[in-house]
């Protein structure tokens, strides 16, 4: 087992300490001190090793030039010096890696900024984030210019043409993301708000509220179709709308109550409309009340309603309802037409 303590004892005794080829086992200076310390000869090559390596006094008092007093001084003296010197070349180096990383640093960002000049590369970044922030990710090369125009109109806020809204929503589905599609319907709702304010046309805050409605902002649409609703002269249909697109809104927030009374009143301005009717079966079926929200979507497919939608109207009510509540909503409807409800067992 190696003795790391008399190791460093012999070392010290030789003032050779401060190097580690004097403690470690192994090394060619520690078997020299070895040889030293047991008074065994050294060879020639030994001797040129200490004297070229500037160990003089330990050179001196070997071949007896020297008493051990004064090598103890000279030695002690020469070990001083050679921290002093190997603090001077750590420093020196310290300084010379500094400056080297501060080169390559510095060539670094010289790099980059060159990088970031380079307008091809400043674009392929750009249209990267643009993909990014509307969650699209491989586009095929043939439908990516197209992609990236819509990308960058929209981004600065323009509208989409109907054309380009029906080629993302089927010929590049993929594209479609429920973040362009946020996007997209923000951009509908402000644009058709400002042509409220500019035009006065009820129209268009009824359809800015059902894009606020798609783009998350409920209370965006409420705010505006209420100070619509509060203008006089408008007609039964178009006050039948505006209720009903803010009942929509309120059931989007969870004021159940009031969005039943907005569709109650949608329904008896407008009694042929199946929009109320759609509304009040989700709400009535969100609030438990099963048997007449079924009453409901009912009238509402009598009147026109599509049948897909209702199903889809139906399909978000369960995924909001607890486990419970989904598994009596799915018992009752199909217990009333099993076949038209037959999808509800997969469900």
């Amino acid at each position: 087992m190696i003795n790391h303590a008399n190791n460093n004892e012999l070392a010290s005794r030789y003032f050779l300490d401060d190097l580690p080829g004097a403690r470690q086992t192994g090394a060619r200076l520690h078997g020299m001190l070895l040889k030293i310390e047991a008074g065994e000869p050294l060879s020639r090559l030994s001797q040129d090793f200490i004297r070229t390596n500037g160990y003089a006094s330990l050179d001196a008092w070997m071949n007896k030039q020297i008493d051990w007093d004064t090598f103890q001084k000279r030695a002690a003296s020469e070990r001083i010096d050679r921290i002093r010197l190997a603090e001077a070349k750590a420093a020196e180096h310290a300084a010379t890696l500094a400056e080297k990383i501060a080169e390559r640093n510095k060539a670094a960002e010289a790099h980059f900024a060159a990088m970031a000049n380079d307008p091809k590369i400043r674009r392929q970044r750009e249209a990267k984030e643009l993909r990014g922030r509307f969650g699209i990710g491989y586009v095929d090369r043939e439908y990516y210019p197209r992609i990236m125009g819509l990308l960058r109109g929209l981004s600065k806020g323009q509208r989409l043409d109907a054309e380009d809204v029906a080629w993302l929503q089927t010929e590049v589905d993929h594209c479609w993301t429920p973040e362009l599609q946020k996007a997209w319907h923000m951009s509908e709702a402000e644009a058709l708000s400002d042509l409220w304010r500019t035009r006065s046309d009820p129209w268009d805050a009824i359809n800015a509220s059902s894009h606020w409605r798609k783009a998350g902002e409920p209370n965006k649409a409420i705010v505006l179709t209420e100070a619509v609703r509060a203008k006089k002269g408008l007609n039964p249909k178009i006050r039948s709308a505006l209720a009903t697109t803010t009942g929509g809104a309120m059931r989007d927030l969870n004021r159940l109550i009031e969005a039943r009374e907005a569709g109650l009143e949608a329904h008896l301005l407008s009694p042929t409309d199946y929009r109320p009717c759609t509304l009040l079966g989700a709400v009535h079926i969100q609030t438990g009340d099963i048997v007449v929200g079924h009453r409901w979507y009912a009238k509402a497919e009598k009147l026109g309603a599509d049948r897909r939608a209702v199903d889809q109207d139906i399909r978000a009510l369960l995924a909001r309802a607890s486990i419970s509540e989904q598994q009596r909503i799915r018992d009752y409807l199909t217990a009333q037409d099993p076949d038209r409800f037959a999808w509800l067992r997969s469900q």
